[in-house]
């Protein structure tokens, strides 16, 4: 056990004894504050792989609070650090007149390794066998049993057979029952079996069947072991479990009615979060947030906290999304918004407290709403210095709808931004666009483009860009308790978010432009229905799939285009069955 007293936004550190996990207890409290404080926990801070951020905590004044967490440690006299998020900087101010917000830690206790022996895996796949008595009738019996799991089908007995062999000739070596036995799983985790998707295919005996499956032609189909495990990587990206696993022995799975409960059964799972996940990092492109890293000189508000903020705001809107069945119109424009404190405080918006991502009315009149005016797709959407309407634009086109511009003439050079500020990038464009091959695109491209540089490059709203250089003095102190230290950008050109659509209706700014993409009821029901049977098949779409597209969001018209609805008919679709 460990005792600190901090009473400044300084960072302290404690290391552990090896690499497992760790059990940390903390007692912390806000001083010289009347409002929380938010304090994180770094993991791994020494040693040669990067750290991690092990959680942010908000911490509230007058009373100490205990926080408790585990953590992973991955070498050998890792540290962890606790800091107080949004500190002065030290070197601006005297500390011992320092009357700011602080944190105070008492106690801090580390307890590890806590791994649980022998580990519920462990067990489930040994039983009740003893490693040190082990035959290889033990091995036969447990490949036996784990089998049909990790190839997703049934097998015959003689499939086992090559994998206990790997038992039997690591035994021959003189190698123990339990390397004898890593041998034989190693066999099977790299057997194509387990690799890849394997989908027979079915003939659909009689056009009664084939129309209760929900296929109007007597086409072949994926057998129902095969459409569990595109089922199950679709929702939970993971091996189907053994409901569905049950059901596909049974021949029932392909059934409309029970897809449908079973649609239903694996979205209410928490396992769906891995969905929500995987499908935002390729939709919206969140797995690239850290493709850069903003200009700390042009961004110092950017912090570890605002950038998980980003993340679960975006995440936690599909969410809500999903499990109210919203129209999916709402990821272009809603009246709501998921906020903590942090990127509340960050939006301007009053009101929010805490670190949980909570449903928040929007303020009348507010640019934010819908997943264009979220901070996470602003960011991977621009670069760490500066915005560009042509590269937005073309974002909007490419990932929000699906459908990429060509790209421009090798004869025309493309457009970079004046980081000097001494034009603005709608000047160049004006120019760029009296090429009659560039303004086929640009007429489509632009007004994305040009509705969202009322955001910079993390997501903050503003009314001028911010440059290095050549611009106004910016009264701005860098941090409350610095007021000797001032923001080191300046002030550039004012920002224009008007612009064009492609049918020439004007719009003064993004407000007015996500309400004339409301206006096309289909476009969005389109372009998602697209992206989520690409990304359930895990193929592109050809020109053959329109009409299966088509059909889908007729289906779901009259449930005002749910999101869940999609998913289901999505499932439903005899494309999704199709080999």
């Amino acid at each position: 056990m460990a005792s600190l007293w901090v009473t400044r936004a300084c960072r302290c550190t404690f290391a552990v004894r090896g690499p497992a996990a760790y059990r940390l207890t903390i007692e912390a409290k806000a001083i010289q504050t009347d409002r929380p404080i938010i304090m994180q926990v770094e993991g791994g801070v020494t040693g040669r792989i990067p750290g991690h951020s092990s959680g942010f905590f908000e911490v509230p004044p007058e009373k100490v609070t205990t926080i408790e967490l585990i953590d992973r440690a991955v070498e050998s006299s890792d540290t962890f650090a606790f800091r107080l998020v949004g500190g002065f900087p030290w070197w601006s101010v005297n500390a011992d007149e320092y009357a700011g917000a602080g944190l105070w830690l008492g106690n801090i206790t580390i307890e590890g390794p806590l791994e649980e022996w022998p580990r519920p895996s462990r067990v489930k796949l040994l039983g009740g066998i003893d490693l040190k008595t082990g035959t290889i009738e033990d091995v036969q019996n447990i490949l036996t049993r784990i089998l049909p799991r990790a190839f997703r089908h049934p097998h015959s007995p003689e499939s086992v057979t090559p994998y206990v062999a790997l038992a039997q000739q690591a035994l021959a070596d003189g190698e123990s029952f339990e390397l004898a036995l890593r041998r034989a799983l190693k066999g099977v985790l790299c057997a194509p079996e387990f690799l890849f998707l394997e989908e027979p295919i079915v003939a659909v005996k009689d056009q009664a069947a084939n129309k209760e499956a929900g296929h109007e032609t007597k086409s072949p189909v994926i057998e129902d072991f095969a459409l569990a495990s595109r089922l199950s990587y679709f929702l939970w990206s993971s091996l189907p479990d053994e409901e569905l696993l049950d059901l596909a022995s049974r021949d029932e799975l392909h059934h409309p009615e029970t897809l449908r409960i079973q649609v239903e059964r694996m979205l209410n799972d928490p396992r769906s979060d891995r969905f929500v996940v995987s499908f935002t990092n390729q939709w919206l492109r969140l797995k690239d947030i850290d493709f850069t890293v903003p200009n700390e000189q042009l961004y110092p508000e950017y912090d570890q906290l605002l950038r998980q903020s980003m993340l679960k705001e975006t995440r936690a809107f599909f969410r809500e999304i999903l499990d109210n069945n919203h129209s999916i119109q709402t990821f272009l424009d809603s009246e709501f918004a998921m906020l903590n404190r942090p990127l509340a405080e960050f939006y301007g918006i009053q009101g929010v407290t805490g670190l949980e991502m909570q449903r928040t009315r929007l303020p009348p009149n507010s640019l934010r709403g819908g997943v264009l005016s979220q901070a996470s797709v602003l960011k991977v959407s621009a670069d760490g210095t500066r915005t560009s309407p042509v590269l937005r634009g073309a974002w909007v086109l490419k990932y929000l709808y699906g459908t990429p511009s060509p790209p421009p003439p090798s004869s025309v050079a493309a457009v970079e931004p004046d980081i000097r500020g001494a034009t603005t990038i709608r000047e160049q464009l004006a120019k760029h666009r009296s090429h009659a091959s560039c303004n086929r695109c640009h007429t489509k491209i632009d007004p994305p483009g040009f509705a969202l540089e009322c955001f910079d490059v993390i997501g903050g709203e503003r009314e001028w860009y911010r440059v290095a250089h050549g611009g106004g003095h910016v009264d701005k102190p860098l941090h409350p308790e610095s007021p000797k230290h001032h923001v080191q950008y300046q002030k550039g050109h004012a920002v224009d978010m008007s612009g064009h659509m492609p049918n020439g209706r004007p719009f003064a700014d993004v407000r007015e432009y996500k309400r004339l993409l409301l206006e096309d009821s289909t476009a969005m029901p389109n372009a998602l229905t697209r992206l989520l049977l690409a990304y359930s098949l895990g193929r592109h779409l050809g020109f053959s799939d329109r009409t299966e597209v088509n059909r889908i969001v007729t289906a779901v018209q009259s449930e005002d285009y749910g999101l869940r609805s999609i998913i289901r008919e999505v499932v439903l679709s005899p494309t999704f069955r199709q080999p």
